[in-house]
């Protein structure tokens, strides 16, 4: 078993920084001391920071390998797996939740439930056969609109990698979409629909979608109470949308829209998840609340790429330097805070005993640079 060494290293805690050395291998973290060491073995990092590997809730990465291109699906799903993988490394992750849509809204993007059962099975034999640089889980999204919802995920809800839920309504006029503006343009600019199938296809959600949420919303909140698997409620606009969600026994509140729902949210206790694309873009791309002005207020918890790897780390370094927020406070949004929401009490922090996941970068004026990651001890990046 190999024991790394990283001297001369800002390490980044979750109150501090500290200028000092690492030690670690397969097993765990061994030590963390201030100053240099003098050990042969020890790799002098040149002042790079140094933090735990970072924790992923909620990315749809994935599907752009099973799906490169419209209509184009990979018929190797463990080799796409493994590019989303190598992906997600170089972005210095070492545990991400790959959110896979179960349902469709009314057979807008079907083509995710399609690859629904073909990226649960490739994940579980990457695992199964120790192929993959870092730790993969799965995190169902379960659209309540959906016809086919309960269909899809009752094979796989007992499955051990399925370890988070999300309810998620895309009703037009409801949550993300209740500016119908909004809505029009992303579908016009996706190019995937025609205005006459646009207008059509609102019309008919509107009506569908309330009926079939109505439905799945009890079946879902069962069967994941059932089986001790966390739920979080998505898009949540209103203080009504986050009390359902508290009624349901929901801990996380993903990407609320406004302002009010953010702090629904911190007045229940929830944990509050936004799009780190949001806050490197200076905004939502659907109409939504800042995420930078949610963490100016003290509403945000944490941190998701959601649809960009890299932007987790571009994300912490433009709130460490454009919103006042210290560098132990804006990593411990993609580290310790989502593993203490999601209960993974042997990760997200450096400390001596727990998990080696572990992330050497260095910040060249904007960009944060991943230089070295090691996920459980070996080497990821």
């Amino acid at each position: 078993m190999t024991e790394t060494i990283l001297t001369n290293a800002r390490i980044i805690l979750e109150d501090r920084m500290i200028d000092g050395t690492i030690r670690f291998d397969e097993t765990g973290i061994l030590a963390i001391d201030e100053g240099r060491s003098a050990l042969p073995q020890a790799v002098d990092v040149g002042g790079d920071f140094v933090a735990p590997g970072l924790i992923e809730m909620h990315t749809d990465n994935m599907e752009k390998h099973f799906m490169p291109r419209p209509g184009v699906f990979w018929p190797n799903g463990v080799s796409a797996a493994l590019a989303h993988d190598a992906q997600m490394a170089a972005s210095g992750v070492t545990t991400v939740y790959d959110s896979i849509c179960a349902g469709s809204i009314a057979g807008e993007k079907d083509f995710r439930r399609h690859i629904f059962s073909h990226v649960i099975d490739a994940v579980t034999e990457g695992t199964n056969k120790n192929l993959f640089r870092i730790e993969h889980r799965i995190h169902v999204r379960c659209e309540l609109t959906g016809d086919e919802l309960i269909g899809d995920i009752t094979p796989y809800i007992d499955h051990p990698l399925v370890q988070l839920a999300s309810l998620m309504d895309h009703t037009p006029g409801l949550r993300q979409w209740r500016n119908l503006d909004d809505l029009k343009r992303y579908n016009m600019g996706s190019g995937e629909k025609s205005e006459e199938e646009h207008e059509a296809g609102v019309k008919s959600l509107m009506v569908k979608g309330p009926q079939n949420r109505a439905q799945n919303w009890p079946l879902v909140v069962e069967m994941c109470s059932a089986r001790n698997i966390p739920l979080a409620t998505h898009d949540d606009t209103t203080e009504d949308d986050v009390e359902a969600g508290v009624r349901s026994g929901a801990v996380i509140s993903e990407f609320p829209t406004t302002i009010v729902a953010a702090q629904a949210a911190k007045k229940h206790g929830l944990g509050t998840i936004a799009g780190a694309p949001n806050v490197v873009r200076g905004g939502s791309h659907s109409g939504g609340v800042s995420a930078a002005a949610l963490a100016e207020q003290g509403l945000l918890d944490g941190l998701s790429s959601d649809y960009v790897p890299a932007s987790l780390m571009q994300a912490v370094v433009r709130l460490n330097h454009h919103h006042n927020m210290s560098m132990p406070d804006a990593m411990g949004m993609v580290t310790w805070k989502i593993a203490d929401m999601l209960h993974l009490k042997d990760r997200g922090h450096l400390k001596t005993g727990l998990r080696s996941d572990v992330l050497q970068f260095r910040v060249a004026g904007e960009t944060p640079v991943i230089r070295s990651l090691w996920s459980a001890g070996r080497r990821a990046h």
